[in-house]
């Protein structure tokens, strides 16, 4: 689909619209034995520790064309982690300014083809390792929020944040705030086209989800929860192998943790 950018519009001064893209990834798994849940906080900790989520942000900052400003990051313990980077969009140099429109619906770049351009806002992660006490289940959430003033989008940057992580399921919000003038004076609510998130994401991305939107068009609010298709039971397995269970414990292992996945897919738990 070729979508069409808004006509470039002459700005009065600054860029004031801002621009919040927020979510949520989960990843879930059966981990039988204390040890095997110690293990998977073990592993979850090593992989999304601090340092490397400040590199994944710092790669989102790239994307969106930011300047860095100032990074604080903290491992918790005993589990978790946390991320704030406050960055800045490149200074205009006329009172009087040509809106930028870089947008286009269109999926940006993945994770091996990152490049650099530009500089305003703040980009935070933070991570939540959990397990259930009774179910054998362990999930690990990180939030993201990418928030942007001006010109820069933090739209470009999904494509590459989902790909950085391990996600049975992501939830996602956009929405535009504020105004911005034209050298008429008259206000501009957007500055550019979105009719759903799922346009900025990658074909195979689109392919291995399923997707279901709630967008609240007239107030720029945009909503996207996605879920895996395919579901293979050694995938969600840490510590042990589905070759040596027998068929009724695949079977209750697998009720578990679609069970699990449907319930923070549709945001409420499924009753007995």
């Amino acid at each position: 689909m070729i979508v069409k950018p808004l006509k470039k519009l002459k700005l009065h001064g600054f860029n004031n619209l801002t621009k919040s893209l927020s979510f949520n990834i989960y990843d879930v798994c059966y981990a039988k034995s204390p040890a095997q849940r110690r293990e998977y906080i073990e592993y979850i900790n090593t992989a999304y520790n601090a340092e490397r989520l400040k590199n994944i942000l710092t790669d989102v900052s790239n994307i969106i064309g930011a300047t860095i400003l100032n990074i604080a990051h903290q491992d918790y313990d005993p589990q978790g982690a946390s991320v704030t980077m406050l960055i800045a969009e490149e200074q205009l140099h006329t009172q009087s300014s040509t809106m930028q429109v870089s947008d286009v619906e269109e999926p940006g770049p993945l994770p091996d083809a990152v490049v650099a351009h530009l500089d305003k806002s703040h980009l935070t992660v933070h991570t939540y390792p959990e397990s259930h006490p009774d179910t054998d289940i362990s999930t690990f959430r990180a939030d993201i929020d990418v928030s942007t003033c001006g010109r820069v989008s933090p739209l470009k940057a999904l494509n590459y944040l989902i790909h950085s992580f391990e996600s049975d399921i992501v939830i996602m919000d956009y929405r535009v705030r504020g105004f911005t003038r034209d050298v008429k004076g008259s206000k501009h609510y957007i500055d550019h086209k979105i009719d759903s998130i799922q346009n900025f994401l990658s074909r195979d991305t689109r392919n291995r989800y399923q997707m279901v939107d709630v967008n609240v068009y007239q107030e720029n609010i945009f909503h996207t929860k996605m879920i895996l298709k395919d579901f293979d039971l050694n995938n969600y397995l840490f510590g042990s192998d589905a070759k040596d269970l027998t068929a009724q414990e695949k079977k209750v292992i697998e009720d578990r943790l679609q069970r699990e996945m449907a319930e923070i897919f549709y945001g409420r738990n499924v009753t007995r």
